[in-house]
């Protein structure tokens, strides 16, 4: 059996089913008014019409909730389980869910301690008059919190969990590949499931349209459907009043997955893939697969690691609070994730209404670090492509003289070529000399636009780059990627080193390449001497 050469020919040939969703997402339920304490102050004190602000009035309604909470447990005789320190929730879910064989309902009600942002009263002294009186500031504590685990009809598994005091925020976690089985089965649409996602489908177009039809108000309307079942903190008052939940983008990931035909040649193939992107967490890499500008202030690790769980390996690369993950999934299909934890990071907004532009956001960056592996690994370049590089062009009258491999200059060029390789608006005459004359040990303004023209022709004559329509901006052609990373890692990972260990006298000799490279040229010598072939 052979195996696949390329990441072209693996993701072109070898892929039975793509598909793209939203795979877990954790949101906030909050009341966006009650997150301050002025919020907090005037909902007491002009909505309840309370004389002063104060923690005594929020107890009622926390008793009142928990109150309401064991009557709905009592009524629909539903298990109420107290969570222990280190006991896997998700494990207990599973449980129940095998046991459960109506379309929708509350599976059980988890309770657990927490710590969680609250308020209290805070007793604060007038300077002028040494009067004291009551403030309502923010604080933590470890509070009860009720887990409603439960199935949807359309949803699948969810978890509503509520924290028991003011202002009462809660989490909602839904699963998109759950969603989408759901839809496929409702449909009749034969399927195959994979962990956490689909195997096989009668219908692959069909399937993608429900991963895209996952939408904020879909979303949205499955937690005002709950809501309405379960125990509410805030009256009918409350909300008529307009102190009603919204949601917010706590965690979201979304997923790429490619099953391929032939599991175990993707996962000697996946490793490989590994082995030549250990670099791919450095912020120049980063910042071309996120499309952000990595400057020396911004906050976080870039990094990439790799992470084996048995024999099975995973690519993570980090980007400020978000990560992208790869890995092979039950050895069957190719999952490319990357996580949001902080929509922030992309300065975008954390209201469910900016799932549009994170989903966007979130498969474009899968997109690129495939684009980053398929480039790094499909590179071989015959002796014809060799010589056309390093020999002189002539292209319509216009002649260019040869981009040598050895030359220096050249392969700082190229080096600096690589920085845009993947930037959608390409670059500019300057933006390439300020990243070339730094390779050269020179300033930008030792080149000047006249030399870096030059250059540029040379470069779009030999079809490494083409200019942009209608701008002055130049872009790296698919043959000019292949060119300038292939010359560059021959250059520094085996020209430059292997010749430093062979060739000069002071080298040292207990080199293996150099031992290695001895012997081979005394058994080139003998093989003369034997057939007295002529020097």
């Amino acid at each position: 059996m052979s195996l696949p050469r390329t990441v072209a020919e693996v993701l072109d040939e070898h892929v039975t089913l793509e598909v793209e969703g939203i795979d877990r997402m954790y949101l906030n339920v909050y009341q966006p008014w009650l997150q301050t304490d002025r919020g907090v102050a005037a909902f007491f004190r002009f909505h309840r019409g309370e004389t002063f602000a104060s923690s005594a009035l929020m107890n009622p309604m926390s008793k009142s909730f928990i109150a309401a909470v064991d009557r709905f447990v009592h009524q629909e005789q539903i298990p109420l389980i107290t969570f222990t320190k280190g006991q896997r929730k998700d494990d207990i879910a599973q449980e129940y869910r095998s046991r459960f064989h109506a379309a929708e309902g509350i599976l059980f009600v988890g309770k657990a301690q927490e710590k969680t942002p609250v308020f209290r009263t805070e007793k604060r002294r007038n300077p002028r008059t040494a009067q004291t009186y009551a403030w309502i500031v923010r604080s933590t504590a470890m509070v009860n919190h009720y887990y409603f685990y439960g199935i949807d009809e359309d949803f699948g598994p969810f978890f509503l969990k509520f924290c028991t005091y003011f202002p009462y925020n809660a989490k909602l976690c839904i699963n998109g590949h759950e969603y989408v089985k759901r839809q496929l089965a409702k449909e009749g649409i034969a399927f195959e499931a994979l962990d956490n996602g689909i195997l096989s489908c009668a219908d692959p177009r069909r399937l993608q349209q429900l991963c895209d039809s996952l939408s904020a108000t879909k979303i949205d309307s499955l937690l005002r459907k709950w809501l309405a079942r379960l125990p509410h903190p805030f009256t009918p008052k409350d909300r008529a009043a307009g102190y009603r939940y919204v949601v917010s983008i706590l965690q979201v990931e979304f997923s790429l997955t490619q099953v391929l035909d032939r599991p175990q040649t993707g996962r000697v193939f996946f490793e490989e893939v590994i082995r030549e992107n250990l670099d791919i967490g450095r912020p120049d890499y980063v910042q071309l697969i996120f499309e952000r500008r990595i400057k020396k202030g911004t906050p976080g690790r870039f990094r990439s690691r790799v992470i084996t769980e048995g024999v099975t390996p995973s690519l993570h690369i980090d980007y400020k609070r978000s990560r992208i993950k790869q890995y092979f999934k039950e050895d069957r299909a190719l999952r490319t994730e990357t996580t949001i934890n902080d929509t922030r990071d992309f300065d975008i907004g954390k209201r469910l209404s900016n799932l549009p532009a994170l989903r966007r956001l979130g498969f474009q960056a899968n997109r690129r670090l495939l684009d980053v592996q398929r480039i790094s690994q499909d590179c071989a370049l015959g002796e014809d492509a060799f010589h056309r590089i390093n020999d002189p062009v002539e292209v319509d009258g216009q002649r260019a003289s040869g981009l040598r491999f050895a030359d220096e200059s050249v392969q700082a060029l190229f080096s600096a070529l690589l920085v845009f390789r993947l930037l959608p608006r390409g670059f500019s005459n300057r933006d390439l000399r300020n990243h070339w004359a730094p390779l050269l040990g020179k300033a930008p303004h030792d080149i000047t636009p006249g030399q870096m023209t030059y250059h540029l022709r040379r470069l779009r004559l030999h079809v490494l780059i083409e200019r942009i329509p209608g701008s002055h901006r130049y872009r790296l052609t698919r043959h000019g990627c292949r060119i300038t990373l292939f010359c560059t890692r021959a250059y520094s990972r085996i020209l430059r080193p292997g010749l430093a260990l062979i060739i000069p006298p002071e080298a040292r000799d207990d080199s293996e390449l150099r031992r290695g490279f001895d012997q081979v040229d005394r058994v080139i010598d003998r093989w003369i001497e034997k057939r007295k072939v002529p020097a």
